[in-house]
């Protein structure tokens, strides 16, 4: 990433300590690292895609993260080492620039916090077998281009959810909300 885009990244972005102190609610916190990188002069983001086979989220595409562990620092350290478990990448090739609005998972009653970096991106992905299906790098552009949005939910917890479709993909839910949130500061949506 150009020094001047992650400049104006991170004058959109939210103080990281500033995002940690809203609670969103939930039972538990968690943290999601938002990786951004240049390619061919497209800045993407990189995201999972979960198993079909999981008890939660099966088949979903998200941000590398997962739930706060006792030995975790802050949550900028729960994102970067679940990104390392998950996807393969080290920290020290992260640079950390904000943070986006945390939200409220009521399926799984998370407060998830989002960490937005810029990242050198590893020769090769190392996905983690069994939480990881595949890793994707998407376009930011192409994503602001395809949203829409969903209604999901039962009879009693009916909401609407952001959706940016890629091909066959769809992302939605918590990741759909982050990302809305990242495209609207950067002037994309």
């Amino acid at each position: 990433m150009r020094p001047a885009q992650a400049t104006s990244l991170r004058e959109v972005l939210l103080d990281p300590a500033e995002a940690f102190s809203v609670d969103p609610g939930g039972s538990a916190q968690a943290a999601v690292l938002v990786p951004l990188h240049e390619h061919d002069g497209e800045l993407l983001a990189v995201f999972t895609q979960r198993p079909d086979d999981l008890p939660r989220h099966a088949g979903q595409i998200s941000f590398p993260g997962g739930r706060v562990e006792d030995a975790d620092a802050d949550l900028i350290a729960t994102a970067l080492r679940e990104a390392d478990e998950e996807i393969g990448l080290p920290a020290t090739a992260v640079t950390v620039l904000g943070a986006l609005c945390p939200i409220h998972v009521p399926r799984s009653d998370f407060a998830v916090y989002p960490v937005v970096a810029a990242i050198v991106r590893p020769e090769r992905w190392r996905p983690a077998a069994g939480e990881v299906d595949a890793i994707l790098e998407l376009s930011l552009s192409a994503l602001a281009a395809n949203r829409g949005s969903a209604v999901i939910g039962g009879p009693e917890r009916r909401h609407e959810t952001p959706t940016f479709t890629i091909g066959e993909r769809v992302i939605w839910g918590a990741t759909g909300f982050i990302l809305a949130d990242l495209l609207t500061r950067m002037g994309l949506s």
